[in-house]
């Protein structure tokens, strides 16, 4: 049998089934009201069945029960296997310990600026610098309601992506100045 593929979302259903059994609605519904959806996506409840289905399949999470209320739909509520609690560990242990090499937009974008013209890249990077405050200040706002009632370690991810977004904003805001200044030219042929 091969190893079993990680995804941070496979990461957060073992993580939500340590808890307690529970069926994919529930896990989608509080992996939203806990903020996780920043960090994971469960935008379509297809992705997230189709990762139950894969665990099952490797052995890591199993049906508890499965019921139907009235005209409602079945409704399956699985559970961790020891071997998922195994995974889980491992999985975390890799993620943490070991730099991913992962793709996002913004370092793409930036890979072919020269595309656009200099004043249109300072309008786009403009933009971006006042959504990226934008941001963290929800952040923090958000950080400071639930810090009083909620411990840390349950909001470093939330710490970590401010962190993240002012370092951003920082480097966003130096291009913008190195743009205004002249100190990045375009070449001729663009």
């Amino acid at each position: 049998m091969s190893e079993p593929r990680r995804s941070v979302l496979a990461l957060a259903v073992l993580s939500m089934l340590t808890e307690e059994p529970m069926h994919a609605y529930r896990m989608q519904q509080l992996i939203k009201e806990r903020h996780k959806d920043d960090v994971v996506n469960v935008s379509q409840r297809t992705s997230l069945y189709q990762t139950i289905q894969r665990l099952a399949r490797d052995g890591l999470v199993e049906v508890e029960s499965t019921e139907r209320a009235e005209n409602r739909p079945e409704r399956t509520t699985y559970r961790i296997t020891g071997a998922g609690r195994d995974t889980l560990r491992a999985w975390l242990f890799a993620m943490l310990s070991t730099p991913a090499a992962e793709f996002p937009e913004f370092p793409a974008a930036l890979s072919f600026l020269p595309n656009l013209a200099p004043a249109r890249a300072i309008e786009a990077l403009t933009v971006r610098a006042d959504r990226l405050a934008e941001r963290i200040t929800a952040l923090g706002e958000e950080m400071t309601q639930v810090s009083s009632f909620v411990p840390r370690l349950f909001l470093i991810e939330t710490e970590y992506q401010q962190r993240v977004l002012e370092a951003e904003l920082a480097y966003v805001r130096g291009i913008l100045d190195d743009l205004r200044a002249g100190h990045l030219a375009w070449p001729d042929n663009l």
